[in-house]
């Protein structure tokens, strides 16, 4: 198996890893770092929870979509190997969260047609898509995830990032609302891993937030209005 300095788990429906792993793919081209695209489900996460009571409307069927299409990245890692599964996650959430805003996106999220769209754009067979609907893929998915949590502890959510795997650091996030330029990339990342390598270390959050500044969320802004987020999602959102 090939050497990788960073293990990046993401779920293709969460906004926040997105942004996060734009990042990191910065990151990855001003340094000589190998990053592996891996897996964390945020269906399988909260698969214990009452999605009528715990998440707003859309939540459950947004994390679904999430799981589908990570079965489907399942299928093409099991066949072709770990190098591919950047391109297709790049191709897979860059063209939910890059898209114009508009109700369009939801009902297309984890469809075997959004899927096979994707794939082909990442240079992969579309019958691939397929595994969509192949819960046999939820095992494999399912212990990537509990290999995520068992570095961290289970109080997080998406993203997951170990450097130096799989004894090195990890940690959840860091949780980031906007896409660094250039010329911060590699500093905050030397920031991020600094203060998460000393031992005491443990958290530092706030619950305050940046709106997400994706096209598919509205006009993107240099002063976003901040949002109160608890549990992955903004409270206001939340079921009463």
């Amino acid at each position: 198996m090939a050497d990788y300095d960073i293990e990046f788990f993401f779920d293709p429906v969460c906004p926040f890893a997105w942004i996060t792993s734009r990042w990191i793919v910065k990151v990855q081209e001003q340094t000589d770092y190998r990053v592996d695209w891996r897996f964390i489900s945020l269906r399988i996460l909260n698969k214990d929870k009452d999605y009528a009571t715990d998440f707003p409307p859309e939540y459950e069927h947004g994390h679904t979509a999430g799981l589908r299409m990570l079965r489907v990245a399942a299928a093409v890692r099991n066949d072709l190997g770990p190098e591919p599964i950047g391109a297709l996650y790049s191709e897979l959430s860059g063209s939910t969260f890059d898209a114009e805003p508009d109700e369009a996106y939801r009902l297309a999220l984890g469809t075997v047609e959004m899927i096979a769209a994707a794939l082909e754009r990442a240079n992969l067979d579309p019958g691939f898509a397929a595994a969509a609907d192949d819960a046999s893929w939820d095992s494999v998915i399912e212990e990537e995830t509990e290999l995520a949590l068992s570095r961290t502890g289970r109080d997080v959510g998406t993203p997951i990032i170990t450097f130096q795997p799989p004894d090195g650091l990890s940690f959840f996030g860091p949780v980031i609302s906007r896409v660094p330029d250039d010329a911060d990339a590699v500093p905050l990342w030397n920031a991020v891993t600094l203060l998460a390598a000393y031992p005491g270390f443990a958290e530092m959050k706030r619950s305050l937030r940046e709106k997400p500044q994706l096209r598919v969320f509205g006009e993107l802004t240099d002063n976003p209005a901040f949002e109160d987020w608890r549990g992955g999602a903004r409270a206001a959102h939340l079921p009463d």
